[in-house]
């Protein structure tokens, strides 16, 4: 229950009718002004050793965009020249989605997911790069997957560091956002880890996915995306978060109510022309704490494009600046 490729993204976009644009909402600011190619779905943001930004994202063999001031942003190719072959026996046209960033012991670490739409047989691989750039990836294979045996699905990785461990948050649908631990040598699953359970949803089909955990001060937030996306101005998504003083939850919002139980404070939803902002991550640079995600803009058919918001705090939870 995820996304579909890019390409089925925009022609359904195209033909679906355009509603009337939402009126303003003064709780969800815009988009900071972005330009050049601003199209994007799920995307992951990183500053590069070199002073470049990254941007990672859904479509293409995990599409690449680079910039020098988080405004200005160029097509870079992909992450990929040619798909891994494992790939393709989770996808059919080996197209893999939801991309993590990340950098430790002297290289980037780079995680994304591969499945099919509807479907829980799934794999989240992960690839290593001395520079972060594209075409610099080398696969090494699965990370940890899932079947249709399991109660979760193995797709949407974010990864947090926490307590001198490694974690990777995932999971679409089937009971929402999971959370298990890494080997921090080989960045794979610890063989026979628990699956920790950190949000869903008292209502099938538990729409709960795209998970981003964010440590600040004694708290970890777990920003998550409810609902649907990929139906270009239809979408439904939305982002909501929840904190814990534990990285393995129980994650609540700020009335106290687990998002285990469907809690979950609304951070951030549709309002004018961005529809359905989700596919979230957040990542810091030069002091500042920032928000990606996507969103599809109803002035240009609900094509996706890529949200940029600083974070700030107030009372304990993040608030936007």
């Amino acid at each position: 229950m995820k996304r579909l490729r890019l390409a089925a993204l925009f022609a359904a976009a195209a033909l679906a009718l355009l509603p009337t644009t939402a009126s303003a909402d003064v709780t969800y600011p815009d988009p900071i002004p972005l330009a050049g190619q601003q199209i994007i779905h799920d995307p992951t943001v990183h500053q590069l050793r070199n002073g470049q930004y990254v941007a990672y994202s859904t479509g293409g063999i995990i599409g690449a965009r680079l910039s020098t001031d988080l405004h200005h942003w160029d097509d870079a190719g992909n992450a990929f020249a040619t798909p891994p072959s494992w790939w393709y026996d989770y996808n059919s046209t080996a197209d893999p989605w939801a991309p993590d960033l990340s950098y430790r012991d002297g290289r980037y670490w780079l995680y994304y997911a591969v499945s099919s739409w509807g479907t829980n047989h799934s794999a989240i691989g992960v690839a290593t790069s001395p520079t972060g750039l594209p075409g610099t990836w080398t696969d090494h294979g699965k990370a940890f997957s899932s079947e249709k045996t399991d109660t979760w699905n193995a797709i949407d990785p974010a990864l947090i560091h926490a307590d001198g461990k490694l974690w990777m948050a995932f999971g679409s649908y089937w009971t929402g956002i999971r959370m298990v631990e890494l080997d921090r040598r080989t960045g794979k699953a610890l063989p026979d880890a628990p699956v920790h359970h950190l949000a869903t949803r008292p209502d099938a089909p538990y729409a709960v996915e795209g998970a981003s955990i964010l440590h600040h001060g004694a708290y970890y937030y777990l920003f998550a995306s409810y609902d649907a996306c990929c139906a270009g101005v239809n979408s439904t998504y939305k982002i909501r978060v929840g904190r814990s003083t534990s990285v393995t939850g129980p994650y609540v919002d700020s009335t106290g109510k687990p998002m285990l139980e469907g809690g979950g404070d609304l951070f951030l939803a549709s309002h004018g022309r961005y529809i359905g902002p989700g596919g979230e991550s957040t990542f810091r640079t030069h002091g500042k704490t920032w928000l990606a995600y996507h969103y599809y803009d109803a002035n240009d058919n609900g094509t996706p494009k890529l949200g940029l918001n600083e974070l700030g705090w107030r009372a304990g939870w993040p608030v936007f600046k």
